[in-house]
């Protein structure tokens, strides 16, 4: 799983607990996944790289695509 390079933004560990809540049967680890994707940005100096970026980040324009 790809963090985000402009945020950190990664996944996240916890447990789920079911509705029951009973106290062996109803908890799992589980693990969120943060919704990271591959695009092309533009650099400062004019080129263009891929990298990894959220979604938040995407949408707030934190970067710029290529």
């Amino acid at each position: 799983m790809a963090k985000c390079d402009v945020c950190g933004k990664g996944a996240l560990f916890g447990r789920q607990i079911s509705i029951t809540r009973s106290q062996v049967s109803g908890r799992a680890n589980r693990e969120w996944k943060s919704n990271v994707r591959s695009v092309k940005v533009k650099t400062a100096n004019g080129g263009v790289k891929r990298m990894h970026v959220c979604a938040a980040c995407l949408r707030s324009n934190n970067v710029e695509r290529a």
